[in-house]
Parts: C-alpha cells; structure tokens; sequence
C-alpha cells in the first residue's frame, strides 16, 4: 500500500528497444537535457555497460565512484550513485563494463527484475525531488531491460526511420507483455519516436506511414532528423542542446520533450 505521507515520486521511463544503433542513448541523453531546459529535474539512468550515456554526459570512467551495477548488485542507496552533470537540472546513475556481469550475477537472486524498481522507490529518492526518470536500457531483452521495464512507469521505444524496423518490434512487445502479466501490469508504451530521419529519401516516409499506420497514436508527432551536429555532439560529451543550440536535432529534442510533457500532463489530469 502507498504511503500517503510520501510526495509522489518522478514518471520513470524506460527507453527501450532491443535493436542496437537505433538511437536510444541519443535519445536519452537529449531528451534529459530538454527537459532540464524545461525547468524539470531530470535523472538519466546509465543501464548499459557500454556506459555511452555517461561518456556522452562528460562523465570519465574514473568520476563514476558509485555505479548502477553498485545499485543492483550491492544494493547501494540511490543518493549515493547519483551524481549532477554539467547540464544543469540533469542528474546521471553513471555505468561501466561492470555491469556486463549483471545478468550472470542476478540470476540466482530471487528479486532480480525487481531490484531497480525497489531502488527507485526507496525514500532517498524523495529528497532528490526528481519529476523524471529515464532509463538507458541496452540494446538486448536481458535482466538488466526486464529491471527497467518492471521499475518504469512506461516505455519509449526509438524506431530507426529503415526497412524492417517494424517487425524488430515484435519481440519487445511480446516482452511487455509478459512483464504486464508478471510484475507490472501498468506498465504502457509511452510512445515511439522515428529516428533518423531522412527526408531526401524515400524509405524514411515509407517507413513512418507504415509506422503510424499500425501504431497509430503511439507514434509521437516529433520526428528525429538524421542530423550531422547530433551524431557530433558525443564526442564532445555534451548534449545537442549545448554543442549547437540551433541545430534540427536541438530542435528535434525540444519538441519531443514538450510534446512528452503534455502527453504526461493529460494522464495525471
């Protein structure tokens, strides 16, 4: 039973797809910085071991003391692994390769797709005052994505804008399912968003038509745009949003962000 007493904690979205190189750690990274920008304190959970959300933060592997493989496996207290970034408002749970023993790890612990779920709700989290939580999930269907997907409120779903990118999406459904019927049965698809779009060629419109076709609403309005100064952005450890303020990718990010923030105002009212 809920308490009461407890302010309500932040909406935690796992960003999720099973396909690598589909934009997730992009996604996160910027969508996190858009709402900052937005005035909301946001935390990026880094939940894959390639730790490319941190890298992308500015966060060097030897400025992650505490990680989230030290929250899941040594259940370390959230307000010791969170640490602030550069981004003002955008807090990060940094990861490195530890993390790639996690699923052999968890495996014998009987709350193992729980963990992250239970960390997020400790009352640390009350005083860190967060209004969203996102979740860098890695490009598998592991341990570590069923964590995510049972600890989050909903899933965001990068769809690469290139053929097949519909049927890669089967499988993650199928997944959601089972995590609805066994842990967490209010779990929803928050919405996916077309990435890397190219609107020189013809694929790309193809590919979004069939994807709003057949997933109708689901689909967010805001489009992705392959984007030079996006993919750049990475290697100077900043977010679009600060490497080029003005960028289509910049761009891109703002609108996703507030189109997210409304979507979230319409369910809580």
């Amino acid at each position: 039973m809920s308490d009461p007493t407890r302010p309500r904690g932040p909406r935690i979205i796992a960003i999720a797809n099973q396909k690598g190189g589909v934009g997730k750690t992009t996604t996160a990274i910027n969508l996190g910085a858009a709402l900052a920008e937005k005035g909301l304190k946001c935390l990026l959970i880094d939940l894959d071991p390639q730790g490319n959300a941190s890298t992308g933060l500015g966060v060097l592997a030897s400025d992650r003391k505490m990680t989230t493989y030290d929250l899941l496996l040594d259940d370390a207290p959230i307000e010791d692994v969170v640490q602030e970034t550069e981004t003002k408002g955008l807090w990060l749970a940094p990861a490195t390769t530890d993390l790639s023993s996690a699923d052999i790890e968890l495996v014998s612990n009987e709350k193992r797709s729980h963990l992250l779920y239970d960390a997020l709700r400790a009352r640390g989290m009350d005083a860190l005052g967060f209004d969203f939580v996102l979740i860098d999930c890695p490009p598998s269907l592991s341990l570590l994505t069923v964590n995510a997907m049972v600890a989050a409120h909903s899933i965001l779903v990068p769809l690469q804008s290139e053929f097949f990118a519909l049927e890669g999406l089967s499988q993650l459904m199928l997944t959601v399912r089972e995590v609805r019927q066994s842990a967490n049965p209010d779990l929803r698809i928050e919405g996916v968003v077309m990435t890397m779009y190219d609107r020189r060629n013809n694929l790309s419109q193809l590919v979004e038509d069939d994807a709003r076709d057949t997933l109708g609403e689901m689909v967010f309005e805001t489009i992705v745009p392959r984007n030079v100064r996006l993919s750049e952005a990475p290697s100077f450890a900043m977010p679009v949003l600060e490497y080029d303020d003005a960028s289509t990718g910049s761009k891109a990010y703002r609108k996703l962000a507030q189109e997210m923030v409304a979507r979230y105002t319409t369910h809580t009212t």
